[in-house]
Order: C-alpha cells, then sequence, then structure tokens
C-alpha cells in the first residue's frame, strides 16, 4: 500500500517525483524492522541486529550501536532491498490489472474533491482481494504445516456460511472441558470405557476383598 503512489507515477507519469519521500520512509522502516528486529528473514534467521534507545510510539530510534559485522550488514541491506522489490512488484502487478479502476477513481476525485464511503465501494467493486500469502516458507528442517490453524466457533459460523466449513478444525466454544473435549477439538475421537474393556489385553479389575 505504502508503495502504490510511488508506483502510479512511474506507471501513467513514466517519472518518479519526491511526493512519495515520506511512503517509501515509513515502508523502509517497516522492511527494517522485520529483518533487524522481529527476525522475518529467513536468510539471517530469528535474531535481533544493533542495540539501542527508541520511541516506539514516534517509529524512530533516538540511538543504535551496532554489534554485527560487515557482512551482516550487507545482508540485511539486501534483504531489506528484497522486501521492498516484492512490494513494489506486487503494487505495479496490482495497478496494471486494474488501471481502469484507477482512472474511474481519478475521474470521479476530479468531478468532485470529497468521495463518500459508498462512492469507493462502488468504483473498486471489480476489485478481488489477493489471496493471504504467508511470508515464511521454511528453512532448512523448518517446514510450515498443510495442517490448517483450529477454528473459533465464529470462523465456523463464517465458513458455514460461505459453505467452506470444514477446512480447520473446531475448537470448543466454552474451551476444552475435560481431556475428552481438548481430543475432539484436534481431530480425536475418544475411546468409550466400555470399548476400552473390550480390547484384548484390557483385563477386568478383580475384586481382592
Amino acid at each position: 500500500m505504502l508503495l502504490g503512489g510511488r508506483t502510479a507515477e512511474e506507471l501513467i507519469f513514466h517519472e518518479p517525483t519526491t511526493g512519495a519521500a515520506n511512503d517509501i520512509e515509513k515502508a523502509t522502516q517497516i522492511a527494517r524492522g522485520m529483518i533487524t528486529e522481529y527476525g522475518m528473514s529467513e536468510r539471517l534467521g530469528a535474531r535481533k541486529f544493533g542495540t539501542g534507545d527508541g520511541e516506539p510510539f514516534l517509529g524512530r530510534d533516538m540511538s543504535h550501536s551496532r554489534d554485527y559485522s560487515e557482512e551482516i550488514a550487507s545482508s540485511i541491506d539486501e534483504e531489506i532491498r528484497r522486501l521492498i522489490e516484492s512490494a513494489h512488484d506486487e503494487a505495479w502487478e496490482v495497478l496494471v490489472e486494474y488501471r481502469d479502476v484507477l482512472d474511474a477513481l481519478v475521474l470521479r476525485l476530479l468531478d468532485k474533491e470529497t468521495v463518500a464511503r459508498t462512492e469507493v465501494l462502488e468504483i473498486f467493486a471489480p476489485v478481488v482481494k489477493r489471496p493471504m500469502r504467508g511470508s515464511y516458507t521454511g528453512y532448512g528442517k523448518r517446514l510450515p504445516s498443510d495442517r490448517p490453524p483450529v477454528m473459533s466457533p465464529k470462523e465456523l459460523a463464517l465458513a458455514a456460511a460461505d459453505g467452506s466449513a470444514g477446512n480447520g478444525l473446531a475448537l470448543p466454544a466454552n474451551g476444552p472441558a475435560n481431556g475428552s473435549a481438548n481430543g475432539q477439538a484436534l481431530g480425536f475421537e475418544p475411546v468409550d470405557e466400555h470399548d476400552r474393556r473390550a480390547e484384548p489385553g484390557h483385563d477386568e479389575p478383580t475384586d481382592t476383598h
């Protein structure tokens, strides 16, 4: 989203301007935080690079002390560039695909300075939301699981309404009350005590009194 303005300049006017400076700064801060603070780089791993005091509400670092080598610094720069370029390419693809929608919005804004929410939704009706893509694809033995996460009762209700129920595992409405309920939530069927006694090797308790 932050690179949409710069991408539109390149696509339509064929020349970038200084108007996107603040957006580029914010995008770079986010990408740097993902790499150096939150361990979101498969290449560099779950590590924090650098130490310093910052103002989280202002999004700026007051002091920064580098505790890594020049080689790591170069890798950090490459990872930041990779994230920015990926987002830039995706913004380009979206604007190329929905150029008619973008032009319709511009014409509406030229006609009237303020566009109501209902009008924006009307203009953007042809836009199809892209599927969410996970940023983590795996590293070494740590490969993402194909097993979906559990679904809350609200998610199950929404999935049922959309006709896509059954894609996740059910989570009890009030939480697992006992072991069997928890097992059902994870997809395991509870074993009846009568059936357990009928299993081979299971002897009935003997009264010794």
